[in-house]
């Protein structure tokens, strides 16, 4: 009877999130020896996972495999509790996770990747949720085929339809386009929470198209081959400007954002100064997942009888399991806590 009630779930969801790492925590992870990380991960919310996989991996595998294994369960566990207008909005954003599972199988094909090791960290094999995934791998001898099993997803014909010479990139690209277009088109009703998501929709596609644009820059692109990567639906650079941002690169990018005076031009040419200093986009991308941070962040408080909290406890779940991943994989690696630290907290 709860489960439809827009308050009680919503209050659920906050509650989760609550119980999330904070920054203390994750910097507490952080400074500990690779052997003290899997103990503590464990304590910290994920036991069972890390018990259920023990007796096949061992480190860095066994905490990765129980990551992934607890943020997927999750997923389906938050999603059943929502129905009606809600559920259709939580779903637009998780079903984001099915779109990057179909990569991960893409990416495998494309690089010979085993079934094996796939189900090892990627796409746990010991959760049901995955078997599916795994089964396209283990019957694809190339991207035509894993694309053709795929096609009685929502994003099916989007990769069917692509030409038989398509490589990777083409099929990530295509999910990409499907997935903010069908995404924009179902939040194209009235309401507060489907605004809002939009708004945080087109902020991820400005990003992507930034990167895009200066990733381009980086390799001479330029024109149709460069327009071909940019994906309609972002506000900063709105449809009608990716023509001439293709055809003018990076200046003409810098032009559109200089414009924008709901954007920080200032902060973005300091981090693109620091990228150039060191020949790596990391500052950039640093920024950007800032920007992007403090705009998810109003929706825990912006609308809280809405969708927005529980989008948001999703999203904050997803962020604590992307930084204990980075954290147990660099810690193991023997990175210094310094340079974790400059990319988590």
């Amino acid at each position: 009877m709860f489960s439809g009630n827009v308050p009680y779930v919503a209050s659920r969801a906050k509650a989760r999130r609550q119980a999330l790492m904070d920054k203390a925590r994750l910097r507490q992870l952080i400074n500990q020896s690779p052997d003290q990380l899997t103990n503590t991960v464990a304590e910290s919310g994920y036991q069972n996972e890390i018990n259920l996989y023990a007796s096949r991996y061992s480190g860095g595998d066994l905490v990765e495999a129980a990551l992934t294994h607890n943020l997927e369960n999750e997923l389906e566990n938050i999603l059943s509790f929502c129905k009606g207008k809600v559920r259709k909005v939580v779903e637009i954003y998780s079903s984001r996770y099915e779109y990057q599972n179909a990569k991960a199988i893409l990416r495998a094909v494309a690089n010979g990747i085993e079934a094996e090791k796939i189900g090892k960290d990627i796409l746990p094999d010991l959760n049901e949720i995955n078997t599916p995934w795994i089964k396209i791998l283990e019957s694809s001898d190339d991207l035509r085929s894993a694309a053709q099993q795929m096609r009685r997803k929502s994003f099916g014909l989007a990769l069917v339809n692509l030409p038989e010479d398509a490589r990777l990139t083409h099929y990530e690209d295509a999910l990409d386009r499907h997935y903010f277009a069908s995404s924009l088109k179902a939040l194209g009703y009235s309401g507060n929470d489907a605004r809002y998501l939009r708004t945080v929709l087109a902020t991820e596609i400005d990003h992507r198209n930034i990167l895009n644009v200066l990733e381009a820059a980086a390799f001479g692109i330029e024109g149709n081959a460069l327009y071909e990567e940019l994906v309609p639906g972002g506000r900063l650079m709105p449809q009608r400007a990716l023509s001439s941002i293709a055809n003018g690169g990076k200046s003409a990018m810098l032009d559109v954002l200089r414009n924008n005076a709901k954007f920080d031009i200032a902060g973005f040419e300091e981090a693109l100064e620091t990228s150039e200093k060191e020949r790596s986009l990391d500052a950039v991308v640093t920024w950007l997942h800032a920007r992007e941070y403090m705009q998810m962040q109003k929706m825990s408080y912006l609308h809280p009888v809405s969708a927005l909290p529980i989008v948001y406890y999703i999203a904050m779940k997803v962020k604590e399991v992307t930084d204990l991943r980075m954290i147990v994989r660099g810690r193991f690696a023997g990175l210094p806590p310094e340079i974790l630290e400059a990319h988590i907290l």
